[in-house]
């Protein structure tokens, strides 16, 4: 057999059907896709690779997917740490995105995201946030895979003026990346308590026709809740249900607040729910009840949110968190495994977003998005399973090697193609900026 690429490594897992631990095997890779997985004995006698690359005492895994985050608010950083939701969004984050925000804002905020995940190991991420044609380009630009969210808000800002105006957008959006290799789009209204019924109704007919997911902030926090019943009389999730929309094309992020017909609804319906563990945990948002849901049958991925409420884009430490947590609020040490925490971070991902046939493992067919990790550390030493090192211990400086569609982004721990010292300059300079009006 024919490859351009055949990758060793002491360990692979491919997060598949059957949750395989491979020890001594090789991927053999062409045209962008996985060929084979096959044992190293074997490989070095049946492929003939034009590049072989020795990876001992390394871990390969599917390309990690962060399912819910704001890129562009890696600007926002540390902005507003250590207070309660509405009071950090509306008093801090929203004033400061209506003086700051523009396409400039977003591309340099994107630029060091891109950075920092890749660098961490994700190749690919869902987004919600403003200017989203700038977040487009700039990862398209870099190589890595997104899913970028067509905004949607009630409220004016810089970038539209009302709903209309936002799905307008986001549709000009949609048509320019329809057969993108890498960009695919979501509809992402904000949240049922910033864009309206009329609106909301229209982006469940639009996603239905276009064939798009619908990413949505959903039952974050009880003060939310509280907010819905007085104004509505009932809570957000029986809302969605009124106006068609709880189905599977749902991606609800955060989900703190459920109740067990809750999930039962989403698990008959299909619907997908994004954990963001750390996030909520910084803003005492509440616990997302994984291990409930997983135990019913719903798909659940996991995400950073942006840096400005978590405050890294560090997928890996969402799995450890993600894990520990869940045995935490279940009360059972089994509960969220590091075989769940992994699947959160990978193949769950991929199927919220629809790219599961895509990415999300290692299998024959499937995208070539690899993540090598250097086992070495002594964070990871001695090494009796490699899984639970992965999760419960690796660091995401261990992250050696990435690959997005078979192309080499990170080698030996470094970008290929990002100028990491002028993306982090430029970033300087924002903060220059937004730090010489900040009030405290």
């Amino acid at each position: 057999m024919q490859a351009e690429l055949l990758i060793h490594a002491q360990c692979l897992l491919p997060v598949d059907s059957e949750n395989r631990q491979l020890m001594d095997h090789a991927l053999a890779i062409a045209d962008g896709r996985i060929l084979a997985v096959l044992p190293s004995l074997e490989a070095r006698r049946s492929i003939q690779a034009e590049q072989v690359i020795e990876l001992p005492e390394h871990l390969l895994i599917p390309g990690l997917i962060n399912a819910h985050t704001h890129a562009a608010m890696t600007l926002m950083r540390g902005l507003a740490d250590d207070l309660p939701l509405m009071t950090w969004l509306h008093q801090h984050i929203w004033p400061t995105e209506q003086r700051w925000v523009d396409a400039s804002f977003v591309s340099v905020g994107t630029q060091l995201a891109v950075l920092e995940m890749l660098l961490g190991g994700v190749t690919c991420y869902n987004d919600m946030y403003f200017y989203p044609e700038v977040t487009a380009q700039v990862t398209a630009d870099a190589g890595m895979r997104a899913v970028i969210g067509m905004i949607v808000a009630d409220f004016p800002t810089g970038y539209a003026a009302c709903a209309e105006d936002y799905i307008a957008k986001g549709l000009t959006l949609h048509d320019r990346y329809l057969d993108h290799p890498l960009i695919r789009v979501a509809f992402a209204p904000h949240s049922t308590y910033a864009v309206s019924q009329t609106p909301l109704l229209r982006i469940q007919t639009l996603a239905d026709e276009i064939g798009v997911p619908i990413h949505i902030h959903l039952h974050e926090t009880h003060d939310e809740i509280m907010q819905s019943l007085r104004d509505h009389g009932e809570r957000p999730f029986n809302r969605l249900e009124q106006l068609g929309m709880m189905n599977s094309s749902l991606v609800a992020v955060h989900m703190t607040q459920l109740e067990d017909q809750d999930i039962a609804r989403l698990a008959s319906v299909g619907a997908h729910v994004v954990h963001c563990p750390e996030s909520n945990l910084k803003l005492a948002s509440g616990f997302c009840p994984v291990a409930k849901l997983l135990e019913a049958g719903v798909n659940v991925a996991l995400g950073t949110d942006g840096a400005a409420s978590n405050n890294d884009l560090n997928l890996l430490g969402e799995m450890r968190t993600a894990a520990l947590l869940g045995k935490g609020v279940s009360g059972s040490a089994t509960a969220v495994s590091a075989n769940d925490a992994l699947r959160m971070a990978t193949i769950n991902g991929a199927r919220a977003l629809g790219l599961g046939d895509e990415i999300g493992s290692l299998e024959p067919g499937k995208s070539a998005d690899i993540v090598a990790i250097d086992l070495r550390d002594c964070h990871t030493q001695p090494l009796y399973h490699p899984l639970s090192q992965l999760v419960y211990a690796a660091s995401r400086n261990q992250v050696r090697q990435v690959w997005i569609q078979g192309r080499q982004v990170i080698r030996d721990g470094m970008p290929t193609h990002l100028d990491a010292g002028q993306i982090i300059a430029a970033a300087q300079v924002w903060g220059e900026r937004i730090r010489a009006t900040v009030v405290r």
